[in-house]
């Protein structure tokens, strides 16, 4: 057999994707097909394909009542409002997550600058940025998109 013919027919499939998908690292697991019926078409840019919202559009920036934020991708609750600060950016900013609510991980996106990026730990879903400029007692700002939570106010 030809060099050519055994890459065509043999060699070709070490390099072709494979036809299962990948290995989900969460407890909740979805389709893309579920988290399409899921979520609105925003919801689904911003939680899976991890977009930003435009800034002052969420009514969570100005929300300041008493209560819990949680993940529109899972309901896990995320975040107290009891973190919630008025950070000046145009986005529901915490200067910290509840208990084992987050992960994070590098958004290497720009070129020279690399973020980090806060995470649903149940289900994986984009919450938004974690940045170091944030007010005691952590000094980070939480930066999330409104269109990745839901409020529970306090009854």
């Amino acid at each position: 057999m030809k060099r050519r013919a055994f890459l065509m027919t043999t060699g070709a499939a070490l390099f072709a994707k494979p036809l299962y998908a990948k290995t989900c690292e969460y407890e909740i697991c979805r389709s893309d097909a579920e988290w399409r019926e899921r979520l609105t078409e925003n919801q689904y840019l911003v939680l899976r394909e991890e977009e930003t919202e435009r800034p002052y559009t969420s009514p969570l920036n100005d929300e300041t009542r008493a209560g819990t934020y949680h993940c529109q991708g899972c309901e896990l609750a995320v975040y107290s409002a009891d973190a919630k600060y008025d950070s000046k950016t145009g986005w529901p900013s915490f200067f910290e997550s509840l208990p084992d609510a987050v992960r994070t991980k590098d958004d290497r996106r720009f070129i020279f600058q690399v973020r980090t990026e806060v995470h649903c730990r149940r289900c994986g879903s984009h919450l938004g940025h974690i940045f170091d400029d944030g007010p005691k007692p952590t000094g980070e700002r939480h930066c999330l998109n409104g269109l990745s939570l839901r409020f529970a106010p306090t009854a």
